[in-house]
């Protein structure tokens, strides 16, 4: 028995939840006390209070508070206005595809009502197939409504915080670094405490029909994650062409073409790039992470229900999943003091070593809190289900198990923070690169995301091996569970970085002085190393949930291997390791297309607005907002059909054996394209920033911006964007979403799949 009663544990769950909410909502009061002005329609511009003890000399405040604010509102209604027009394109495919789970695994068994044999539990009689169809629809419901609010409300908060973000940049880079760390918290918390909310609660609440019929709960269970990831593709897609075709064009014809600064508010795609920065990686991020954290959940708790803790319902026991994500809570609320708190940034030099202080301190304590729970919630010895057999395992090796993957998720950051920063060798040697050209800029930057893919693999390997021997399939997921345990950390460094390019847009937008824009700059540098680390920690988790539902997968279908040899297998295998190609070549393109409008739009009003490029005009954001909003959304279904109808029609077609196969093969496959793209991406982006900042004796001699090396660095940046922020991130969703959605079919797969094979 677990030293921790189910009563205790039915109260710490919730309460670890509503503490990360209260927390969340404390860091958004405390943002808010950063005042902006408001227009009143009558009296024209009114001041609100607003600290100004040490603000610029020589500038009218006034205005520059009320340029930022317009800034603001304008990014602010452009990031809504595509969400919600996105969200009306979900909500049909929500409806649809909730409608397709439960036909195809209400027909498993003709539509019936009648209870029948457990898979596992041998001798007793679980509910009917039919319920398992309506609430595994639920559960998808369920995960896809969380889904979409974690990424709406991760947009709300980092559109409220930017101009903010900004104003407390003319007080110091600590101000500033504390308000963009602050909004970064509110959505990682948010985003945390919500998704372990509803999900405690819908396994609460369907426990009232199931009963003692955990085998049927915890599958119908597995239709969150499938919700969750569901949203997170079509939000990572969509978010990411929009916020790359407004990047790209903004870049190519702004800074190379006219020469002139990034954020210049003559350039007529500036506002289409800031808006971007949230549904892409603000929006698109917080439901492709909330998707891990629901996949990695219950996989761990499907494969936990047919083991002892399930047969003999020990509630504690089996929430251990959760009760690991509560104290990730708990640990996160502690480190994220250590930010705000404790330490205070001084000097720009301060601001990267913060961030990555964050990452280990939040890590160190979350070893000792799981060691704290695997003591209290875990029997000291129970027998966990292994493809057939029982195995023999004890309380401590699970610690092992979620220790090992939390630690590889710090290796994997630390590593993808050495190859995409430019304070170390590799990105210093790509903006060298540029020396000679675009051409050997791009052929060192591939070369780096190859070789970036070395440790992380090993990494995964290692935790792979390890959690597995100790746990069998259970070890895997919650290693991942591990991994993705301080995920509102995580997430508060990720956001920060977006949060600080919008403040640094708006900085120069607003034209705020040169030490202002360094300022935000310096800010923004430090995000885009840590948005590079927390796309190594999704899909490094994504890596291990992927596995942990491959095995749950095959259990549920009823393989009792998965033999490579065979050619039902292989064919798998080898088309499964095409898909992300596929993939990537879908997403790429569809950049590329929205790109090249965006560009034609950008030189039509440059060349046709009499006064534009002297500043005397200003230009038609909103013609570019609507090129990006329409291409987006156009070019977002391909790709998310391609992901979400391959297992339908591989499974019902060819049948479980071949799905395996193209589930390993997309594993294996996604994962090297995965973090090659995004840390050259990510590299590009930083060899550019390293010579525009001419911060050493090198980088000014690679320097000034306007150079031919700077624009060959340009040139570079402009290929990695949609590497970074479009496909390389959507592939761990690929991986994830093809895995868990396999899960969810299974039943019906094993039931009437294959087909195809029958009449060869």
């Amino acid at each position: 028995m677990s030293a921790l009663s189910e009563g205790l544990t039915q109260i710490v769950i919730p309460l670890a939840s509503l503490v990360g909410i209260g927390f969340a909502l404390l860091q958004w009061f405390l943002v808010s006390r950063v005042k902006l002005l408001s227009q009143d329609s009558s009296n024209g511009y009114k001041q609100k209070l607003i600290e100004s003890d040490e603000e610029e000399e020589g500038i009218n405040n006034l205005d520059i508070s009320i340029k930022c604010t317009e800034i603001q509102h304008a990014i602010s209604v452009g990031a809504t206005s595509f969400l919600f027009t996105e969200y009306k394109y979900l909500g049909i495919f929500m409806c649809v595809f909730g409608a397709i789970i439960f036909l195809f695994l209400g027909s498993v068994k003709g539509f019936s009502t009648k209870s029948e044999p457990c898979t596992y539990s041998q001798g007793n009689t679980c509910k009917p197939a039919l319920a398992n169809a309506f609430f595994s629809t639920i559960a998808f419901l369920l995960g896809a409504l969380t889904s979409v609010l974690s990424g709406y409300l991760g947009m709300k908060i980092a559109t409220y915080a930017n101009a903010r973000t900004t104003l407390e940049a003319r007080k110091g880079v600590g101000k500033a670094f504390i308000t963009a760390f602050r909004s970064g918290a509110v959505m990682g918390f948010l985003l945390a405490a919500n998704g372990l909310l509803v999900l405690y609660v819908s396994i609460n609440l369907f426990k009232l029909y199931y009963g003692d019929d955990w085998e049927g709960l915890y599958e119908s269970i597995t239709g969150y994650g499938l919700g969750g990831s569901s949203m997170a593709l079509f939000g990572r897609v969509g978010g990411g062409i929009y916020t790359k075709a407004a990047d790209v064009g903004a870049d190519l014809v702004g800074k190379v073409e006219r020469n002139i600064p990034e954020d210049d508010p003559r350039n007529p795609a500036v506002i289409a790039d800031n808006v971007g920065d949230n549904v892409g990686d603000i929006a698109g991020m917080g439901s492709d992470l909330f998707g891990s954290y629901a996949e990695s959940s219950c996989a761990a708790l499907f494969v936990a229900s047919i083991s002892s803790f399930g047969i003999s319902h020990e509630f504690t026991a089996m929430s251990y999943p959760l009760l690991i994500s509560s104290m990730g809570i708990v640990v996160c609320l502690i480190t994220t003091l250590f930010a705000t708190d404790l330490f205070e940034i001084k000097k720009v030099s301060d601001i990267e070593p913060s961030l990555k202080r964050q990452l280990l301190i939040s890590t160190v304590l979350m070893t000792a809190g799981i060691a704290v729970v695997s003591f209290f919630a875990l029997p000291s010895e129970f027998t966990l289900f292994n493809f057939g057999t029982e195995k023999e395992v004890k309380n401590w090796h699970l610690f092992f198990c979620v220790a090992i993957g939390l630690w590889a998720g710090l290796i994997i950051g630390y590593t993808t923070e050495y190859y995409t920063s430019n304070a170390y060798s590799p990105v210093q040697d790509v903006a060298d690169a540029c020396r000679t050209g675009a051409a050997t800029n791009v052929i060192f930057g591939l070369a780096l995301g190859y070789k970036s893919v070395i440790i992380p693999i090993f990494a995964i390997a290692i935790a792979i091996y390890v959690s597995f021997s100790l746990a069998a399939m259970y070890g895997i997921a919650v290693a991942a569970l591990g991994m993705l345990s301080t995920i509102a950390t995580g997430l508060a460094i990720d956001a920060y970085g977006p949060i600080s390019d919008n403040a640094g847009g708006i900085a120069e937008m607003a034209g705020m002085s040169h030490k202002i824009r360094e300022r935000t700059d310096a800010l923004d540098a430090a995000g885009n190393t840590t948005a590079a680390i927390g796309k190594g920690f999704a899909i490094g988790s994504a890596a291990l949930v992927s596995l942990a539902l491959f095995g749950a997968y095959v259990s549920r279908a009823g393989i009792k291997t998965v033999d490579v040899l065979t050619p039902k297998a292989f064919i798998g295998l080898i088309v499964g390791a095409m898909l992300p190609y596929w993939f990537s070549a879908m997403t790429m393109k569809s950049v590329g297309s929205a790109a090249l409008k965006m560009v034609e739009e950008v030189r039509r009003q440059f060349n046709t607005i009499p006064g534009l490029m002297e500043g005397r005009v200003k230009p038609d954001y909103a013609n570019c907002v609507k090129i990006s909003t329409d291409a987006s959304l156009r070019e977002m279904i391909p790709p998310g059909a391609l992901v979400m109808l391959t297992p339908l029609i591989v499974g019902t077609l060819f049948g479980v054996e071949t799905l395996a196969g193209v589930l390993a093969g997309a594993l294996v496959s996604g994962v090297q394209v995965a973090i090659s793209a995004s840390n050259t991406g990510g590299a590009w982006d930083n060899a550019k920033k390293y010579i525009e900042a001419g911060a050493s004796e090198h980088a000014k001699s690679l320097g000034p911006k306007g150079s031919e090396c700077h624009k060959a660095a340009v040139i570079g940046d402009t290929i990695g964007d949609p590497l970074k922020d479009t496909s390389g991130p959507s592939l761990n969703i690929l991986i994830k979403l093809m895995a868990v959605e396999s899960l969810v079919f299974a039943p019906f797969f094993a039931a009437h799949g294959g087909f195809l094979f029958k009449f060869i």
